[in-house]
Protein backbone atom coordinates (compact mmCIF):
# COMPACT_ATOMS: atom_id res chain seq x y z
CA UNK A 1 0.00 0.00 0.00
CA UNK A 2 2.79 2.09 0.85
CA UNK A 3 4.61 2.12 -2.73
CA UNK A 4 1.13 2.85 -4.47
CA UNK A 5 1.12 5.58 -2.17
CA UNK A 6 4.36 6.83 -3.12
CA UNK A 7 3.91 6.24 -6.30
CA UNK A 8 0.45 7.98 -7.43
CA UNK A 9 1.60 10.78 -5.23
CA UNK A 10 4.89 11.14 -6.45
CA UNK A 11 3.28 11.19 -10.52
CA UNK A 12 1.03 13.63 -8.92
CA UNK A 13 3.80 15.83 -7.96
CA UNK A 14 5.90 15.64 -11.52
CA UNK A 15 2.33 16.48 -13.59
CA UNK A 16 1.04 19.34 -11.21
CA UNK A 17 4.24 21.91 -12.44
CA UNK A 18 2.40 21.03 -16.20
CA UNK A 19 -0.87 21.16 -15.19
CA UNK A 20 -1.49 24.38 -12.75
CA UNK A 21 -0.61 27.32 -14.91
CA UNK A 22 -2.07 25.69 -18.06
CA UNK A 23 -5.39 24.81 -16.36
CA UNK A 24 -6.05 28.61 -15.90
CA UNK A 25 -5.18 30.00 -18.68
CA UNK A 26 -6.98 30.40 -22.48
CA UNK A 27 -4.95 29.90 -25.46
CA UNK A 28 -4.59 30.45 -29.33
CA UNK A 29 -2.92 28.75 -31.87
CA UNK A 30 -0.14 30.77 -32.90
CA UNK A 31 2.83 31.89 -31.15
CA UNK A 32 4.26 35.61 -30.88
CA UNK A 33 7.91 35.94 -30.68
CA UNK A 34 9.16 38.43 -27.71
CA UNK A 35 12.61 39.18 -27.15
CA UNK A 36 13.47 39.52 -23.42
CA UNK A 37 17.09 39.63 -22.93
CA UNK A 38 19.82 39.19 -25.31
CA UNK A 39 23.48 38.15 -25.58
CA UNK A 40 26.36 40.36 -24.74
CA UNK A 41 28.70 37.76 -26.80
CA UNK A 42 26.08 37.37 -30.08
CA UNK A 43 27.89 38.22 -33.34
CA UNK A 44 26.75 41.37 -35.26
CA UNK A 45 25.11 40.55 -38.60
CA UNK A 46 23.37 42.50 -41.33
CA UNK A 47 20.47 41.19 -43.03
CA UNK A 48 19.54 43.26 -45.94
CA UNK A 49 16.55 43.56 -46.86
CA UNK A 50 16.25 41.16 -50.61
CA UNK A 51 15.19 42.89 -53.20
CA UNK A 52 12.09 41.81 -54.85
CA UNK A 53 11.70 40.98 -58.57
CA UNK A 54 8.37 40.08 -59.80
CA UNK A 55 4.73 39.12 -58.16
CA UNK A 56 6.46 38.33 -54.60
CA UNK A 57 3.78 36.96 -52.18
CA UNK A 58 2.72 39.41 -49.56
CA UNK A 59 3.44 38.78 -45.44
CA UNK A 60 6.23 39.01 -43.55
CA UNK A 61 9.86 39.26 -45.94
CA UNK A 62 11.86 36.18 -46.23
CA UNK A 63 15.12 38.26 -44.88
CA UNK A 64 12.87 39.54 -41.86
CA UNK A 65 12.20 35.98 -40.85
CA UNK A 66 15.99 35.17 -41.12
CA UNK A 67 17.16 37.99 -38.88
CA UNK A 68 14.32 36.67 -36.38
CA UNK A 69 15.85 33.31 -37.03
CA UNK A 70 19.37 34.16 -36.12
CA UNK A 71 17.98 37.07 -33.51
CA UNK A 72 16.09 33.10 -31.75
CA UNK A 73 19.71 31.17 -31.64
CA UNK A 74 21.08 34.28 -28.89
CA UNK A 75 24.07 33.81 -31.12
CA UNK A 76 23.75 36.53 -33.33
CA UNK A 77 22.57 40.57 -33.19
CA UNK A 78 20.91 41.79 -36.05
CA UNK A 79 21.02 45.44 -37.38
CA UNK A 80 18.04 47.12 -38.14
CA UNK A 81 17.54 48.37 -41.77
CA UNK A 82 16.52 51.56 -40.66
CA UNK A 83 20.48 51.51 -39.65
CA UNK A 84 22.13 50.43 -42.38
CA UNK A 85 24.31 52.84 -44.79
CA UNK A 86 23.10 51.34 -48.26
CA UNK A 87 20.90 48.06 -49.38
CA UNK A 88 23.22 46.10 -51.72
CA UNK A 89 21.72 42.75 -53.09
CA UNK A 90 24.68 41.42 -55.04
CA UNK A 91 28.22 41.70 -54.29
CA UNK A 92 29.07 44.24 -56.38
CA UNK A 93 27.17 46.97 -54.33
CA UNK A 94 28.95 45.96 -50.43
CA UNK A 95 31.06 48.20 -49.74
CA UNK A 96 32.74 46.63 -46.50
CA UNK A 97 34.37 49.96 -45.07
CA UNK A 98 30.72 51.25 -44.65
CA UNK A 99 29.54 47.75 -42.69
CA UNK A 100 32.92 47.63 -40.50
CA UNK A 101 32.07 51.69 -39.73
CA UNK A 102 28.79 50.06 -38.44
CA UNK A 103 30.83 47.25 -36.31
CA UNK A 104 29.35 44.28 -38.27
CA UNK A 105 31.24 41.30 -38.44
CA UNK A 106 28.91 39.64 -41.48
CA UNK A 107 26.57 40.56 -44.21
CA UNK A 108 24.01 38.75 -45.77
CA UNK A 109 22.42 40.28 -49.31
CA UNK A 110 20.29 38.95 -52.08
CA UNK A 111 17.01 39.07 -53.87
CA UNK A 112 13.99 37.55 -54.77
CA UNK A 113 12.81 36.20 -58.31
CA UNK A 114 9.48 34.60 -59.23
CA UNK A 115 9.13 31.81 -62.50
CA UNK A 116 4.93 30.94 -62.05
CA UNK A 117 4.68 29.08 -59.01
CA UNK A 118 8.20 29.19 -57.39
CA UNK A 119 10.12 31.83 -55.94
CA UNK A 120 13.57 31.73 -55.90
CA UNK A 121 16.05 33.35 -53.71
CA UNK A 122 19.94 33.75 -54.32
CA UNK A 123 21.94 34.70 -51.35
CA UNK A 124 25.41 35.69 -50.41
CA UNK A 125 27.22 36.17 -47.14
CA UNK A 126 30.19 37.82 -46.47
CA UNK A 127 32.66 38.13 -43.96
CA UNK A 128 33.31 41.98 -43.54
CA UNK A 129 36.58 41.71 -41.51
CA UNK A 130 38.03 39.60 -44.39
CA UNK A 131 36.33 41.19 -46.88
CA UNK A 132 35.21 38.14 -48.62
CA UNK A 133 32.20 35.93 -49.52
CA UNK A 134 31.88 32.57 -47.47
CA UNK A 135 28.70 31.21 -48.58
CA UNK A 136 26.75 32.14 -52.27
CA UNK A 137 23.88 29.61 -53.00
CA UNK A 138 20.13 29.66 -54.72
CA UNK A 139 17.26 28.08 -53.26
CA UNK A 140 13.74 27.81 -54.18
CA UNK A 141 10.29 27.17 -52.99
CA UNK A 142 6.47 27.01 -54.01
CA UNK A 143 5.81 30.54 -53.49
CA UNK A 144 3.03 29.39 -50.81
CA UNK A 145 6.10 28.18 -48.59
CA UNK A 146 8.65 31.07 -48.65
CA UNK A 147 8.62 30.39 -44.25
CA UNK A 148 10.12 27.51 -45.25
CA UNK A 149 12.42 29.03 -47.90
CA UNK A 150 13.76 32.03 -45.43
CA UNK A 151 14.30 29.21 -42.12
CA UNK A 152 16.56 27.50 -44.98
CA UNK A 153 18.60 30.42 -45.85
CA UNK A 154 18.49 31.27 -42.10
CA UNK A 155 20.02 26.93 -41.21
CA UNK A 156 23.01 27.64 -44.33
CA UNK A 157 24.18 31.19 -42.87
CA UNK A 158 24.07 29.64 -39.25
CA UNK A 159 26.15 26.67 -40.32
CA UNK A 160 28.39 28.83 -42.65
CA UNK A 161 29.02 30.93 -39.28
CA UNK A 162 29.26 28.31 -36.19
CA UNK A 163 29.92 25.23 -38.75
CA UNK A 164 26.64 23.67 -36.50
CA UNK A 165 23.77 22.91 -38.55
CA UNK A 166 20.96 25.22 -38.17
CA UNK A 167 17.51 24.02 -36.72
CA UNK A 168 15.05 26.96 -37.57
CA UNK A 169 13.71 24.44 -40.43
CA UNK A 170 12.38 21.98 -37.63
CA UNK A 171 8.88 21.82 -35.70
CA UNK A 172 7.90 22.19 -31.98
CA UNK A 173 4.69 20.74 -30.52
CA UNK A 174 3.06 22.14 -27.54
CA UNK A 175 -0.47 21.73 -25.54
CA UNK A 176 -2.85 25.20 -25.06
CA UNK A 177 -6.04 24.86 -22.89
CA UNK A 178 -8.82 27.03 -23.57
CA UNK A 179 -12.33 27.18 -22.00
CA UNK A 180 -15.03 26.07 -24.84
CA UNK A 181 -19.00 25.95 -23.06
CA UNK A 182 -17.60 26.14 -19.79
CA UNK A 183 -15.74 22.82 -20.04
CA UNK A 184 -11.81 22.77 -20.21
CA UNK A 185 -10.26 22.52 -24.12
CA UNK A 186 -6.72 20.83 -24.15
CA UNK A 187 -5.20 21.07 -27.76
CA UNK A 188 -2.07 19.63 -29.04
CA UNK A 189 -0.30 21.84 -31.46
CA UNK A 190 2.45 21.77 -33.84
CA UNK A 191 4.35 24.63 -35.56
CA UNK A 192 7.49 26.07 -37.25
CA UNK A 193 10.18 26.51 -34.26
CA UNK A 194 9.61 30.21 -34.67
CA UNK A 195 5.87 29.94 -33.17
CA UNK A 196 4.62 30.55 -36.69
CA UNK A 197 1.63 28.23 -38.93
CA UNK A 198 0.81 26.29 -35.96
CA UNK A 199 -1.74 23.11 -36.76
CA UNK A 200 -4.00 21.72 -33.98
CA UNK A 201 -3.32 17.89 -33.84
CA UNK A 202 -5.89 16.79 -31.05
CA UNK A 203 -8.18 18.71 -29.10
CA UNK A 204 -9.60 16.92 -26.14
CA UNK A 205 -11.56 17.97 -22.76
CA UNK A 206 -9.13 15.57 -20.87
CA UNK A 207 -4.84 16.22 -20.11
CA UNK A 208 -2.73 16.26 -22.94
CA UNK A 209 1.25 15.46 -21.68
CA UNK A 210 4.51 14.55 -22.71
CA UNK A 211 4.45 14.73 -26.34
CA UNK A 212 7.59 13.05 -27.83
CA UNK A 213 8.67 13.67 -31.68
CA UNK A 214 9.80 10.51 -33.55
CA UNK A 215 13.16 10.52 -35.10
CA UNK A 216 11.92 11.15 -38.49
CA UNK A 217 9.37 13.57 -37.39
CA UNK A 218 6.46 11.82 -39.37
CA UNK A 219 4.92 10.71 -35.24
CA UNK A 220 4.64 12.12 -32.33
CA UNK A 221 3.87 9.94 -28.99
CA UNK A 222 2.00 11.64 -25.83
CA UNK A 223 -0.02 10.93 -22.88
CA UNK A 224 -3.89 11.67 -23.05
CA UNK A 225 -6.08 11.40 -20.18
CA UNK A 226 -9.42 11.20 -22.78
CA UNK A 227 -10.33 7.75 -21.12
CA UNK A 228 -10.27 8.72 -17.64
CA UNK A 229 -6.69 7.29 -17.29
CA UNK A 230 -2.82 7.91 -18.73
CA UNK A 231 -2.76 6.38 -22.09
CA UNK A 232 0.21 6.55 -24.31
CA UNK A 233 -0.60 7.20 -27.86
CA UNK A 234 1.10 7.06 -31.58
CA UNK A 235 -0.13 9.60 -33.67
CA UNK A 236 0.71 9.92 -37.29
CA UNK A 237 1.22 13.90 -38.52
CA UNK A 238 0.29 13.02 -42.22
CA UNK A 239 -2.85 11.29 -41.65
CA UNK A 240 -3.91 11.73 -37.72
CA UNK A 241 -4.33 7.92 -37.35
CA UNK A 242 -4.03 7.31 -33.55
CA UNK A 243 -2.62 4.59 -32.46
CA UNK A 244 -2.97 3.40 -28.18
CA UNK A 245 -0.11 1.03 -27.94
CA UNK A 246 0.14 1.28 -23.55
CA UNK A 247 -2.84 0.97 -21.51
CA UNK A 248 -1.79 -1.47 -18.66
CA UNK A 249 -3.23 -0.96 -15.20
CA UNK A 250 -1.73 1.99 -13.24
CA UNK A 251 0.39 4.66 -15.03
CA UNK A 252 1.09 5.16 -18.63
CA UNK A 253 3.44 8.04 -18.85
CA UNK A 254 6.64 9.55 -19.98
CA UNK A 255 7.42 8.65 -23.64
CA UNK A 256 10.85 8.73 -25.60
CA UNK A 257 11.75 7.53 -28.56
CA UNK A 258 14.88 5.20 -29.04
CA UNK A 259 17.41 6.71 -31.86
CA UNK A 260 16.12 4.40 -34.90
CA UNK A 261 12.48 4.94 -33.62
CA UNK A 262 11.29 1.04 -33.27
CA UNK A 263 11.04 1.60 -29.31
CA UNK A 264 9.59 4.02 -27.17
CA UNK A 265 10.88 4.53 -23.37
CA UNK A 266 8.08 4.19 -20.90
CA UNK A 267 7.13 4.47 -17.60
CA UNK A 268 4.27 1.91 -16.56
CA UNK A 269 2.98 0.48 -12.82
CA UNK A 270 1.45 -1.68 -14.22
CA UNK A 271 3.34 -4.37 -11.12
CA UNK A 272 2.64 -1.96 -8.59
CA UNK A 273 5.25 0.49 -8.67
CA UNK A 274 6.20 3.21 -11.38
CA UNK A 275 9.29 1.97 -13.23
CA UNK A 276 10.72 2.71 -16.70
CA UNK A 277 10.04 0.02 -19.49
CA UNK A 278 11.06 -0.42 -23.22
CA UNK A 279 8.30 -1.18 -25.55
CA UNK A 280 8.96 -2.22 -28.95
CA UNK A 281 6.93 -1.13 -31.45
CA UNK A 282 6.76 -3.40 -33.70
CA UNK A 283 5.58 -6.74 -31.09
CA UNK A 284 4.66 -4.30 -28.55
CA UNK A 285 6.55 -6.67 -25.56
CA UNK A 286 7.49 -4.21 -23.11
CA UNK A 287 10.95 -4.79 -21.24
CA UNK A 288 11.62 -3.72 -17.55
CA UNK A 289 14.58 -1.41 -17.65
CA UNK A 290 14.50 -0.51 -13.87
CA UNK A 291 13.95 -2.64 -11.00
CA UNK A 292 13.58 -0.65 -7.63
CA UNK A 293 11.08 0.31 -4.71
CA UNK A 294 11.51 3.71 -5.68
CA UNK A 295 9.54 6.06 -8.24
CA UNK A 296 11.69 5.88 -11.43
CA UNK A 297 10.10 7.75 -14.46
CA UNK A 298 10.95 10.94 -17.21
CA UNK A 299 13.62 8.56 -18.73
CA UNK A 300 15.33 9.77 -22.20
CA UNK A 301 18.15 8.32 -23.69
CA UNK A 302 21.62 9.55 -23.96
CA UNK A 303 23.52 10.93 -27.15
CA UNK A 304 25.26 7.38 -27.61
CA UNK A 305 20.89 6.10 -27.71
CA UNK A 306 23.06 3.02 -25.06
CA UNK A 307 22.52 4.65 -21.83
CA UNK A 308 19.67 6.76 -20.30
CA UNK A 309 18.61 9.27 -18.06
CA UNK A 310 15.86 9.30 -15.96
CA UNK A 311 14.36 10.73 -12.56
CA UNK A 312 13.80 8.66 -9.47
CA UNK A 313 13.08 9.63 -5.75
CA UNK A 314 15.23 6.38 -4.68
CA UNK A 315 17.29 9.37 -2.77
CA UNK A 316 14.48 10.67 -0.57
CA UNK A 317 13.31 13.06 -3.39
CA UNK A 318 13.40 13.70 -7.13
CA UNK A 319 16.69 13.51 -8.90
CA UNK A 320 18.63 12.55 -11.63
CA UNK A 321 20.42 9.42 -12.37
CA UNK A 322 22.13 7.83 -15.30
CA UNK A 323 22.65 4.14 -16.55
CA UNK A 324 25.58 3.52 -18.94
CA UNK A 325 22.79 0.64 -20.24
CA UNK A 326 19.56 -0.18 -19.65
CA UNK A 327 19.33 -3.01 -16.39
CA UNK A 328 22.68 -1.35 -15.47
CA UNK A 329 23.88 0.02 -11.59
CA UNK A 330 22.07 3.58 -11.96
CA UNK A 331 24.82 6.46 -10.73
CA UNK A 332 23.60 9.43 -9.93
CA UNK A 333 23.90 13.18 -11.26
CA UNK A 334 22.35 15.86 -9.49
CA UNK A 335 23.40 16.97 -6.09
CA UNK A 336 22.20 21.10 -6.11
CA UNK A 337 19.04 20.47 -4.70
CA UNK A 338 15.90 18.36 -3.26
CA UNK A 339 14.10 18.62 -6.42
CA UNK A 340 15.52 17.52 -10.07
CA UNK A 341 13.60 16.19 -12.14
CA UNK A 342 12.70 15.46 -16.09
CA UNK A 343 16.31 15.07 -17.85
CA UNK A 344 16.83 15.86 -21.10
CA UNK A 345 20.68 15.42 -22.38
CA UNK A 346 22.15 17.38 -25.49
CA UNK A 347 23.81 15.91 -28.40
CA UNK A 348 27.16 15.62 -27.33
CA UNK A 349 27.20 13.86 -23.90
CA UNK A 350 28.51 17.37 -22.56
CA UNK A 351 25.63 18.40 -20.63
CA UNK A 352 22.08 17.43 -19.07
CA UNK A 353 19.44 19.65 -18.70
CA UNK A 354 16.38 19.89 -15.78
CA UNK A 355 13.74 21.22 -14.02
CA UNK A 356 15.38 22.00 -10.66
CA UNK A 357 13.94 23.92 -7.71
CA UNK A 358 15.29 26.20 -5.33
CA UNK A 359 14.50 28.57 -2.55
CA UNK A 360 11.21 27.61 -3.54
CA UNK A 361 11.16 28.73 -7.15
CA UNK A 362 11.51 26.22 -10.03
CA UNK A 363 13.73 27.12 -12.88
CA UNK A 364 15.76 24.98 -15.80
CA UNK A 365 19.79 23.75 -15.04
CA UNK A 366 21.72 22.19 -16.07
CA UNK A 367 25.13 19.86 -14.97
CA UNK A 368 28.61 19.20 -16.87
CA UNK A 369 28.46 15.35 -17.07
CA UNK A 370 32.18 15.85 -17.09
CA UNK A 371 32.81 18.01 -13.98
CA UNK A 372 29.94 17.49 -12.28
CA UNK A 373 29.15 21.47 -12.06
CA UNK A 374 25.83 22.41 -12.00
CA UNK A 375 24.72 25.68 -13.47
CA UNK A 376 21.07 27.75 -12.65
CA UNK A 377 20.03 28.59 -16.55
CA UNK A 378 16.75 30.73 -15.50
CA UNK A 379 15.43 33.10 -13.13
CA UNK A 380 12.30 33.52 -14.17
CA UNK A 381 10.52 31.22 -11.04
CA UNK A 382 8.15 28.17 -12.09
CA UNK A 383 10.48 27.02 -15.13
CA UNK A 384 9.45 23.24 -16.42
CA UNK A 385 9.62 20.96 -19.29
CA UNK A 386 13.14 21.85 -21.26
CA UNK A 387 13.38 20.72 -24.70
CA UNK A 388 16.67 20.57 -26.28
CA UNK A 389 17.20 21.80 -29.80
CA UNK A 390 18.33 18.83 -32.39
CA UNK A 391 21.78 20.84 -32.75
CA UNK A 392 22.24 21.32 -29.02
CA UNK A 393 22.91 24.82 -29.21
CA UNK A 394 19.22 26.27 -28.04
CA UNK A 395 16.46 25.27 -25.00
CA UNK A 396 13.25 26.04 -24.73
CA UNK A 397 10.98 25.40 -22.14
CA UNK A 398 7.53 26.57 -20.27
CA UNK A 399 7.74 29.37 -17.65
CA UNK A 400 5.00 31.96 -16.51
CA UNK A 401 5.13 36.04 -17.36
CA UNK A 402 2.55 37.84 -15.06
CA UNK A 403 -0.88 35.89 -15.57
CA UNK A 404 0.36 34.01 -18.70
CA UNK A 405 2.21 30.72 -19.66
CA UNK A 406 4.69 31.06 -22.30
CA UNK A 407 7.74 28.91 -23.69
CA UNK A 408 10.61 30.52 -23.69
CA UNK A 409 14.34 29.92 -25.94
CA UNK A 410 17.43 30.06 -24.63
CA UNK A 411 21.18 29.72 -25.87
CA UNK A 412 22.13 26.50 -24.50
CA UNK A 413 24.32 28.27 -21.63
CA UNK A 414 21.42 30.65 -20.85
CA UNK A 415 22.91 33.77 -22.51
CA UNK A 416 19.98 34.91 -23.98
CA UNK A 417 16.28 34.78 -23.79
CA UNK A 418 13.63 34.92 -26.72
CA UNK A 419 9.55 34.05 -25.45
CA UNK A 420 6.98 32.50 -27.72
CA UNK A 421 3.73 33.57 -25.30
CA UNK A 422 0.63 32.48 -27.08
CA UNK A 423 -1.56 35.22 -28.52
CA UNK A 424 -3.63 34.90 -25.87
CA UNK A 425 -3.43 32.40 -22.50
CA UNK A 426 -0.91 30.03 -21.90
CA UNK A 427 0.94 27.19 -23.65
CA UNK A 428 2.69 24.48 -21.97
CA UNK A 429 4.80 21.27 -22.83
CA UNK A 430 6.91 22.06 -25.44
CA UNK A 431 9.19 19.12 -27.63
CA UNK A 432 11.36 20.72 -30.05
CA UNK A 433 11.41 18.04 -32.86
CA UNK A 434 14.42 16.38 -35.05
CA UNK A 435 16.53 17.39 -37.84
CA UNK A 436 14.72 16.32 -40.79
CA UNK A 437 16.28 16.38 -44.70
Amino acid sequence: MRQRVLTMGFFRLLVATALLILASASANAELLIRITEGADSALPIAVVPFAENGQIPPGDKVSTIVQSDLNMSGEFRTLPPSKMLSLPSKREEVFFRDWKMLGQRYVLVGDLSRSADKVTARYELFDVNREERILGERAAAPATNMRSLAHHISDKVYEAITGVQGAFSTKLAYVTLDSFNGKPRYRLQVSDVDGKRARIRLESEEPILSPAWSPDGRQLAYVSFETGKPVIFLHELSSGKRTKIADFPGLNSAPAWSDDGRSLLMTLSKDGNAEIYRMDLQSRQVTKVTNHWAIDTEASWDHTGKGLFFTSDRSGGPQIYHMDRPGAEPRRITFGSRYNARPRPDNEGKYVYYVHQREGAFHIARTNLNTGEETVLTRTQSDESPSVSPNGRMLIYATKQGNDSVLTVISADGGAAYSLPASEGGVREPAWGPLVK
